[in-house]
């Protein structure tokens, strides 16, 4: 192979191609990968392209053999501030563990290059298989996950339309049939709480659903007032408190998770209003939360174990040369609950 070429498309790349590629000696490629602040910013900058370019990642020893595993694989998590990824991780762990896997699990704060880094940091560290939550990603991750041949799927999440393996739900539809409760009962001036859209195809789903919703009972979904915040009870309720200052004030306030409704269930008990009676308010994920806070939340129910379960088994039998299975679209069920009420009388 001649300097500056890439391997062929069957050879993994080596710490000699990143070397070549990049014009530098190895042991320079090692300093970059282990103390990059020893290297120069130039060189280091041109050391990582040739990484990214080739799909290149350090092999700390553990696929040293042909057909080595591991035992142990990785989870990507959004964030691990959010109750919403705790029961089906610790389902998806207990049915490792059954099998003798180790599970690793990381988060990327929302952000797509940090995500691609844990990539690339787990499988380098010989992770089996990963397990990663919604389809939103960079193709370079994709590409990456390809080149290396490891095992994958998509949590939290089902589009039949992505040509990815996906053991998850429809947050459009399940979204749709709650609001079309809330519609039902009167409700036209609606507020949305969500996370960020962008880069988050679960909350994006979540308000097609409930666009879906208001033009299949003849409301403009353009009359929705949005507000977008970070996950918290203190965001919700300071997103909740921004919704009642609009005129007209909206009477029912969806939430695009359970923490988000909790934080604006306190605020409005705070500013003196009644829940159900002067304002409903709805979230979404049906964890213990919702059912603790007073009144107990109108929510999604999403099967959190049972997804857990079914990616672990999923993963394991692609791990152990089954290839990809096909994909699975769980229920997600309404919990009708005292937060949701008729529109207020005037």
């Amino acid at each position: 192979m001649t300097e500056g070429q890439s391997p062929p498309d069957t050879a993994l790349p080596t710490l000699e191609d990143v070397a070549s590629r990049s014009g530098v000696s190895t042991a320079t490629v090692s300093r970059c990968l282990n103390s990059p602040d020893r290297v120069s910013e130039e060189t280091r900058k041109r050391v990582m392209a040739a990484v990214r370019d080739l799909g290149y990642a350090p092999n700390f020893g553990a696929r040293t053999l042909a057909g080595k595993r591991t035992n142990t694989f990785g989870a990507i998590i959004p964030t691990m501030e959010n109750a919403i990824f705790a029961r089906g991780l610790q389902a998806f762990q207990e049915e490792l563990h059954a099998h003798g896997v180790t599970l690793l699990v990381a988060s990327s704060s929302y952000k797509p290059s940090v995500e691609e880094e844990q990539i690339r940091a787990l499988v380098a560290r010989g992770a089996d298989a990963l397990l990663l939550i919604g389809h939103d990603r960079t193709p370079e991750s994709y590409a990456f996950l390809a080149k290396r041949q490891i095992p994958h799927l998509i949590a939290w999440a089902y589009d039949p339309a992505l040509d990815r393996m996906s053991i998850g739900f429809d947050n459009r539809q399940a979204m749709k049939a709650l609001a079309l409760e809330v519609i039902d009962l009167g409700h036209r001036t609606i507020g949305f709480i969500t996370a960020a859209r962008d880069g988050n195809d679960r909350a994006r789903g979540r308000y097609e659903g409930l666009c879906d919703a208001m033009r299949s009972r003849g409301l403009d979904p353009e009359s929705l007032a949005i507000r977008e915040t970070t996950y918290g009870i203190a965001r919700g309720g300071e997103a909740f408190a921004e919704l009642m200052a609009l005129t007209p004030r909206p009477t029912a306030v969806v939430c695009g998770n359970d923490v988000l409704a909790v934080g604006a269930v306190k605020r409005a008990q705070q500013m003196g209003l009644r829940v159900p009676q002067d304002v409903s308010i709805t979230g979404f994920d049906d964890i213990d939360i919702a059912e603790i806070v007073s009144p107990a939340l109108t929510t999604v129910h999403v099967p959190h174990r049972e997804m857990g379960r079914r990616a672990a088994r999923a993963l394991l039998d692609m791990r152990n040369g089954a290839g990809r299975g096909p994909n699975i679209c769980l229920d997600a069920t309404l919990k009708r609950r005292e937060s949701l009420g008729p529109v207020p009388v005037a």
